[in-house]
C-alpha cells in the first residue's frame, strides 16, 4: 500500500468518526418524569421534554439533568434547646419535588443543603419558643409551621416542600429517667383508681343484691302469712259454721271445757295458768246432763226402787266427774310456786259452799 492510500484511509476513518459524534451529540433521548436544561453557547436555550429530542451539535450543551418526582431526605438529628433550657435531638424527614427545573438549575446553587440548613434554623425558632412537655405533644402544629416556612421559600427556587415530618424527639437521659419514672406514678395512680372503682362497684352490686334478696324475702313471708292467715280464718269460719250449725247446749259445751283443760296444762311452758269461777257450775250442768242421760235410759220412774237406782247411778257420776276436775285441779296448781298466806282454793276462785262439797 502506498503512503497516499494510508492517508486517503485515515481521512476517511476520521469522517466517519466525526459523522457519529455528531450523530450521538444531535440526538437526546430524555426518560419520563426527567428534564434536561439545554444551553447554547453558555446561554439557556430550552427544556428537552421526555422523549427524543434534536439538538445542535457543538452548539447545544446540557446543562443538568433535573429529576420530576418527588424525593425524600432524611436529616441527622439536630441540637435544639428548649424554652426551659433543655437540649433536645430532632430528627425531621422532608418531602419535596421540583416544580421548575430552570429556577431550580439556576436560582440556588445547591438546593439539598440549602434546605437542609433552612429546615434546622426554622426548626430551632419553633422549639425554641415550646418547652419540652409541649414539644413532645405538638408535633403536628411542628410540621405545619416548617411546611410553610420551606414552601414559602423554596418556592421561587421551584422546588415544592410537600411534608415536614418529626421523625424522633430525644431528651436527654436524665430526663427520660424522669419521665419515665412519672409515667410509672401515673399508671400506678390509674391502677388504683381502677382497683378501687372495681371494688366500689362490687361492693354496691353486693348490697344492692342483699337488698333485692331481704326484700324478696320479706315479701314471701308476709304472703306466707297472710295465706296461713287466711287459711286460720277460714278454718275458724268453717268451725263456728259448724258450731252454729249443729246449735249445742250449754251442757254439751260444759263437757268440751272439761275435756280441754288437761291439754291447757300439759305445755312445758305453762307455769301459771287460771281457772275460772264458773268450774262448778259446768261440773253441775255436766252432772245434770249425765243425770237427765240416766233418766232416759232408765225408763219410768213409778216404782221406788227404780229410782234409788237411778240416783245412785248420778250420784256415781258426779262423784266420778268431782274426781276429776279435782286431778286437773292438782295439775294446774302443781306449776304453780308454794304460798302460805294463798290456798289453791282461793287461787282458783273456787267459791262452792261446804255442803256442795263431796263427803
Amino acid at each position: 500500500m502506498s503512503p497516499l492510500d494510508v492517508i486517503l484511509l485515515i481521512v476517511a476513518a476520521v469522517v466517519v468518526l466525526w459523522v457519529v459524534i455528531t450523530l450521538y451529540r444531535s440526538v437526546r433521548i430524555v426518560p419520563q418524569q426527567r428534564q434536561d436544561v439545554v444551553e447554547r453557547l453558555g446561554r439557556y436555550h430550552r427544556t428537552l421534554k421526555p422523549g427524543m429530542n434534536l439538538l445542535m451539535p457543538f452548539v447545544d450543551n446540557v446543562r443538568a439533568k433535573v429529576d420530576m418526582r418527588e424525593a425524600v431526605v432524611s436529616f441527622p438529628p439536630q441540637p435544639v434547646i428548649t424554652s426551659d433550657n433543655l437540649v433536645v435531638s430532632i430528627d425531621t424527614v422532608l418531602y419535596f419535588r421540583v416544580i421548575d427545573s430552570v429556577r431550580a438549575t439556576y436560582e440556588i446553587a445547591n438546593a439539598l443543603q440549602a434546605i437542609e440548613q433552612l429546615t434546622v434554623t426554622t426548626l430551632r425558632n419553633v422549639i425554641g419558643s415550646m418547652d419540652l412537655e409541649k414539644a413532645l405533644t405538638s408535633r403536628d402544629e411542628i410540621n405545619q409551621h416548617l411546611s410553610s416556612v420551606l414552601d414559602e421559600t423554596t418556592g421561587r427556587w421551584g422546588i415544592k416542600v410537600t411534608r415536614v415530618e418529626i421523625k424522633a424527639i430525644e431528651p436527654p437521659p436524665s430526663i427520660r429517667d424522669s419521665m419515665e419514672k412519672q409515667m410509672r406514678a401515673e399508671r400506678d395512680r390509674r391502677a388504683a383508681i381502677l382497683t378501687a372503682e372495681g371494688v366500689k362497684q362490687s361492693q354496691i352490686l353486693t348490697a344492692d343484691g342483699d337488698r333485692q334478696g331481704a326484700i324478696l324475702r320479706a315479701q314471701g313471708d308476709r304472703e306466707a302469712r297472710i295465706l296461713q292467715a287466711e287459711g286460720q280464718a277460714k278454718a275458724i269460719q268453717t268451725v263456728f259454721n259448724a258450731v252454729h250449725a249443729a246449735n249445742p247446749d250449754s251442757k254439751v259445751l260444759a263437757y268440751q271445757y272439761l275435756q280441754a283443760l288437761p291439754q291447757i296444762a300439759a305445755g312445758a311452758a305453762n307455769k301459771v295458768w287460771i281457772v275460772p269461777a264458773e268450774f262448778t257450775k259446768a261440773l253441775d250442768g255436766i252432772g245434770g246432763a249425765l243425770g237427765n242421760l240416766m233418766k232416759e235410759s232408765g225408763g219410768p220412774t213409778t216404782t221406788e226402787p227404780v229410782v234409788e237406782a237411778n240416783q245412785e247411778v248420778i250420784d256415781q257420776a258426779l262423784a266420778e266427774a268431782r274426781a276429776v276436775a279435782k286431778e286437773t285441779e292438782d295439775e294446774a296448781v302443781r306449776g304453780l310456786p308454794a304460798s302460805p298466806q294463798i290456798t289453791a282454793r282461793e287461787l282458783l276462785g273456787d267459791e262452792r259452799r261446804p255442803e256442795q262439797e263431796p263427803a
